[in-house]
């Protein structure tokens, strides 16, 4: 607390002396003069860069799902060029290609629901990245406009204490002021008293000096006129001083007190405006926890389709690499038929050539007959008489032989080439080829 002491004036007429006046004490509150306190959260850079941090992961995170996505895709159209040129090569038809088409038609449908699904997270994710730049804008003027509005409002609260500490000096000023004037005032009635009391004393010297014949009646009437009109100019001068400073003190005081009520009006117009602004930011708070929940349940969603999606891939790898296997093995299965068929095929043929050649024998009346017979992924056969005749078969052809004398060799070979190309952006990246003997 600090007090103010203005120092008082004194003065008088005719050299007397009067005692000064008390004055009050004028105190002034420190707290008022202390900074606001200004809460701005200083984290607010580094939420921003964490955010942007987090979209640009999940962009690569989508980016290399749709990559994943577009080489499945390769990999699908190569089997299915596998797939065609296989069934070309094959001249019999039968239920596994059928089955094998349902289960393509299968994957090709999880494939169209996954790029659906892809499409969708896309449309989601360019939505929620708009929403989020909005809010983010908004949220940036919103604390702007409260930056402004602090900053206005410690100006203004400067301002106040200014025009406080200026009203508390003018009442300082006007206590002065009017202590001077009582002052002045005592000091005219003291100087009319000794006036007064000077005038009584002279009329009782000529009272007394009446014996030496003086005509002191126009001498007191001539002083008392003069000291009169001295009393009287001063009286004047002294009111009109007075009415002079009291109106000048009433219109600073009038004028202070104007700007003290347009001061104090701007003050609460200003302390609406902190509430209201105070109420929206809150709002917009609620807002922005609002989109960070739903963001994170995005993330999450996102991470668990991603995750689903890998999934699906995995299944669908392993499934064409079943699929794969179960084609090579019935391949296989297929050529061991062949083979078989084959070797079925020359057994009918030399079975057929014996019947012939033992109705020959029956009519020529041949009596010795010798057959023996061994297979081997193929079959031989045998067969000699009593002048000189047989027959034989191997593996992939047969033999036979006459008294005569004649022979014939028939051989049956067939190739599966498997021709694999993969190509990206249209052009042919790798080229390999593979060669299946029967």
């Amino acid at each position: 607390m600090t007090t103010i002491r203005p120092k008082g004036l004194g003065m008088g007429y005719g050299g007397g002396m009067v005692a000064q006046a008390p004055i009050t004490a004028v105190t002034v509150n420190k707290s008022l003069l202390a900074p606001l306190n200004l809460e701005i959260d200083p984290t607010i850079s580094v939420v921003r860069t964490q955010e942007k941090e987090q979209i640009k992961t999940l962009n690569n995170r989508f980016a290399s799902f749709i990559d994943k996505v577009r080489f499945l895709e390769q990999q699908n159209k190569m089997l299915e060029t596998k797939w065609n040129l296989l069934q070309g090569q094959t001249t019999t038809r039968s239920n596994i290609d059928a089955m094998f088409e349902a289960y393509i038609a299968n994957l090709r449908r999880q494939l169209d629901s996954l790029g659906n699904d892809k499409m969708k997270l896309e449309a989601d994710l360019h939505n929620m990245q708009g929403l989020v730049e909005d809010f983010k804008n908004k949220y940036e003027d919103e604390i702007n406009k409260r930056t402004e509005c602090e900053n206005d409002f410690v100006l203004i609260k400067k301002d106040v204490d200014e025009a406080y500490m200026n009203k508390v000096e003018l009442e300082a000023k006007l206590e002065s002021l009017t202590d001077e004037i009582n002052f002045l005032r005592s000091i005219y009635e003291e100087e009319l008293r000794e006036l007064q009391s000077q005038i009584k004393d002279t009329s009782v010297i000529v009272e007394m000096d009446n014996s030496r014949n003086l005509d002191m009646d126009a001498i007191v009437a001539e002083v008392r006129a003069q000291y009169e009109d001295i009393a009287n100019r001063t009286r004047a001068e002294a009111e009109t001083w007075y009415k002079t400073k009291y109106e000048e003190m009433q219109t600073s005081a009038n004028r202070y007190g104007d700007d003290l009520r347009a001061t104090k009006t701007e003050i609460a117009d200003l302390n609406r405006m902190i509430q209201r602004l105070t109420s929206e930011i809150d709002a917009i708070k609620g807002q922005r926890a609002n989109l960070e929940a739903q963001i994170a349940e995005a993330e999450e969603r996102g991470e668990l389709a991603v995750k689903d999606a890998k999934g699906r891939i995995k299944e669908l790898e392993e499934a064409l690499q079943r699929a794969k296997q179960d084609m090579a093995r019935q391949i296989r299965e297929y050529q061991d038929l062949m083979n078989v068929k084959l070797a079925l095929d020359i057994e009918i043929a030399t079975y057929r050539k014996l019947l012939e050649g033992e109705e020959d024998r029956l009519a020529n009346g041949i009596q010795a007959i010798n057959i023996s017979q061994q297979s081997s992924n193929g079959y031989s056969s045998g067969y000699g008489s009593g002048y000189g005749s047989g027959y034989g078969s191997g593996a992939g052809g047969f033999s036979s032989g006459s008294a005569g004398g004649y022979s014939t060799t028939t051989q049956t070979k067939k190739n599966v080439v498997i021709k694999m190309i993969e190509t990206k952006d249209g052009r042919v990246v790798s080229e390999s080829s593979e060669v299946i003997e029967d």
